[in-house]
């Protein structure tokens, strides 16, 4: 009975641990966990980040409109993050304190909050759960001790206590490639006292003379703190137990975070696997190149809100690249997203008020659009190919307007565009003929010459330029009618 209940719920996705397309199943479907490596709270979101997680929030769209029933967790990252990534060396969240002249306390609420609107804006939903790493410390501690007493864990005195990654026999498997390989790639220093290279720590030991701002009191040391890899472990456990289903992160963590992870994991709790499908997101580079500070191409939801241009179509174009390919930003890309957005917008309104009174029963086309799309869709989140389904569903004439609109409304569960708070056309003011421009107005009388004769390519043609020029154009039973966009 079960089985049959579930058997339709289907989605394929890239794991990373296999290097395949998979059909997703998870360990007990209908349930699905998904762990999210969340922000480190120490600077301002930026938008390689917000594509990270808007395509983190595609699939998690696309799971729960698959018949998943998810429990989505991600953490956020407020203390043990060294500035390299590595084991030694300032703490990021120390880092921007200084930078700030706040404390750290004050850094991670600040830049916590920034993060969560910036989400806001860009129509992500909210997690399930979301765990700080100062609030688990027991937690990693209690996992810290339970490696320890396995035999995978060794001090290293006034340093910090290690994980001996030689005890653990599948320790590179997630970046496929031999422990000289990974090292290579690596940033990871050499710490006096490590047995082996690929050894990481677990829990830090305030050396003297630091006065760090964030410090606990371990059986080890009286001022400690934790690693930056137990966090993940410990919290996804506490919420989600010993095996989850999918753990999303960037391509970055491949190598060292996550390859971490899954060690201390299964080496703590003898399950395997830790995770069954690992997916990971590729960079946002900006004009072909890394984001950074010191290149000043480093940008925010603000700076993308103040020149003039709306979160959603920022998410129109982190939809038409996938999220396994690097998407290089320009501004000029964004403007192109931008005025696709506007002119999805006019659509929307056009067909809210054409839709009125019609049924909005789907035709075979329109079905074999919807059938399309979700198939598309639910192979490796293509946005790309189901974007294109999209804009010609849109532009095809043969549907109805109540097909069209349902089908948007139903395509957007999954893009997040939020298509159903735009307005009807005719629920704005029109503007009266006076109040237009001279070449607005000549372009006015050309298409109701247009459409007079029959010439509805060239009408559309015409009702674009009115739209480049800040005109919306609405057809009824009147006329013309137009609106300022």
């Amino acid at each position: 009975e079960i089985i049959s209940a579930w058997k339709f719920i289907f989605m394929k996705i890239y794991n990373t641990l296999t290097r395949q397309v998979e059909e997703f199943v998870p360990l007990d479907p209908p349930q699905v966990k998904f762990y999210a490596c969340g922000p480190t709270v120490y600077d301002y979101a930026h938008i390689g980040h917000l594509r990270k997680y808007t395509m983190d929030d595609v699939l998690l769209r696309v799971m729960k409109h698959q018949g998943f029933q998810v429990k989505f967790v991600q953490n956020v990252t407020d203390v043990g993050h060294l500035a390299s990534d590595a084991d030694s060396g300032e703490d990021k969240l120390e880092k921007g304190a200084k930078k700030y002249s706040l404390d750290v306390w004050q850094i991670a609420k600040k830049f916590e909050d920034y993060f969560y609107r910036s989400m806001e804006l860009m129509n992500n939903q909210f997690p399930d759960v979301v765990c700080r790493a100062t609030d688990h410390i027991q937690e990693m501690l209690t996992l810290v001790e339970t490696l320890e007493a396995k035999g995978y864990a060794y001090v290293i005195e006034g340093d910090g206590v290690y994980f001996d990654s030689s005890k653990f026999d599948d320790y590179a498997q997630l970046a496929q490639l031999d422990v000289e390989e990974l090292m290579e790639g690596a940033r990871v220093e050499k710490v006096e006292g490590k047995r082996h290279s690929t050894d990481f720590a677990l829990w830090k030991f305030e050396r003297p003379g630091e006065n760090r701002a964030m410090v606990w009191s371990s059986k080890w040391h009286k001022r400690s703190f934790p690693g930056w890899h137990i966090e993940c472990s410990a919290m996804s456990m506490k919420y989600l137990g010993p095996q989850i289903d999918i753990h999303t992160g960037g391509v970055d963590h491949i190598r060292v975070h996550h390859t971490n992870e899954i060690a201390q994991s299964e080496a703590a709790t003898g399950k395997k696997p830790f995770v069954k499908y690992w997916v990971h997101h590729n960079f946002l580079t900006v004009d072909g190149e890394k984001m950074s500070k010191s290149k000043e191409n480093f940008y925010t939801i603000d700076d993308v809100i103040e020149k003039g241009f709306e979160p959603m179509a920022l998410r129109l174009l982190f939809l038409g690249a996938h999220y396994r390919s690097e998407l290089n930003f320009t501004w000029d890309s964004l403007q192109a997203a931008q005025n696709s957005w506007d002119k999805l917008k006019e659509t929307i309104a056009q067909l809210l008020h054409e839709a009125r009174g019609e049924e909005a029963s789907l035709s075979k086309l329109a079905q074999d659009y919807h059938d399309q799309f979700f198939t598309t869709i639910t192979d490796d989140l293509s946005t790309p190919e189901a974007l294109v389904v999209f804009w010609q569903m849109v532009k095809d004439k043969e549907l109805s307007a109540a097909e069209r609109l349902a089908l948007l409304l139903d395509f957007d569960q999954l893009f997040g565009l939020e298509l159903d708070s735009i307005q009807a056309a005719d629920k704005k003011q029109p503007l009266a003929l006076e109040e237009l421009p001279d070449e607005a107005r000549v372009l006015l009388q050309e298409r109701e010459k247009a459409r007079q004769q029959g010439d509805y390519a060239k009408s559309d043609q015409l009702r674009d330029q009115l739209f480049d020029l800040g005109f919306q154009v609405i057809d009824d039973e009147s006329g013309q009618k137009v609106f300022a966009t």
